[in-house]
């Protein structure tokens, strides 16, 4: 992988795959670049310049005690477009990675940018408050949390296994090579980097950096997420987003990116194509 240093000393990694213009993903929480793969293949096939990056504290990239917040995420994001002097990128955002670009939007505008894709993404607010009320409660975080500190090697299993995938649904088909993936990936991130980032990704509001998002956006969303539930996340944005469409799919899970990679991949190239 190549790699930048960020003007606060951070390295990032990152992939760059074909050419052609460009489409910048940004990865889920405890997860990496690799996580993109199967989506870059299939775009860079299509005559697309695929770019994913490790953010910091996850993957290959540096693991520094600070900076592990939304708005130092889309700083790095940001100076990883100006590095490569990209023009006319479409960035595509899964779960926390969701966030990360409307956070970018919100902080460096759209300039840029040709499109956006939100893919079970956390905004607006994942945290339940007076305000919001469909959001899930503290509790649950802490929960995570707790996890990760007593185990976090377990806890990734536990969500691999369980309501990442939906493989706790019944007749649900998830690899134990997908399970692992997700383990392995999760453990190369910095213990103290994860831990930071469940506050970045759940209690950060990014409803006025959604209210700034001026280029066509597609919000994917499955209707069976258990870990980021449709309704205070997708269909709230997509009446916060202007130019926004919104796709469900029925019966998919958070990790919609393996379990529907096929019927994904089909509506990242046609929304890539309008």
């Amino acid at each position: 992988m190549s790699t930048i240093t960020t003007r606060d000393g951070t390295q990032i990694s990152y992939k760059d795959w074909g050419t052609g213009q460009p489409v910048v993903f940004s990865h889920g929480w405890p997860l990496n670049a690799d996580s993109w793969e199967a989506q870059m293949v299939f775009l860079a096939s299509h005559g697309y310049r695929c770019i994913a990056h490790d953010r910091r504290g996850h993957g290959r990239s540096s693991q520094p005690y600070g900076g592990n917040d939304m708005d130092t995420y889309s700083d790095d994001l940001s100076e990883l477009i100006e590095r490569l002097d990209l023009e006319r990128a479409v960035l595509v955002g899964f779960s926390a990675g969701g966030g990360e670009v409307a956070r970018y939007v919100g902080r460096h505008g759209t300039k840029r940018l040709a499109k956006v894709a939100l893919v079970s993404a956390v905004p607006p607010l994942m945290l339940k408050t007076a305000d919001n009320p469909g959001g899930l409660p503290m509790e649950a975080f802490d929960a995570l949390r707790l996890g990760s500190i007593a185990d976090r090697s377990q806890l990734y299993k536990d969500l691999a296994s369980g309501p990442f995938f939906g493989a706790n649904r019944p007749g649900a088909r998830v690899s134990q090579g997908a399970i692992d993936s997700f383990w392995l990936q999760g453990m190369q991130a910095g213990h103290t980097n994860a831990l930071d980032c469940i506050k970045a990704f759940s209690e950060t509001d990014f409803t006025e950096d959604l209210a700034k998002l001026d280029v066509p956006t597609l919000i994917v969303h499955g209707d069976d997420d258990q870990v980021v539930p449709i309704g205070a996340s997708a269909l709230r944005s997509a009446k916060l987003v202007r130019n926004a469409t919104l796709k469900v799919f029925a019966g998919a899970p958070h990790g919609l990116t393996y379990t529907h990679k096929g019927q994904l991949d089909a509506a990242l190239l046609a929304f890539l194509g309008t």
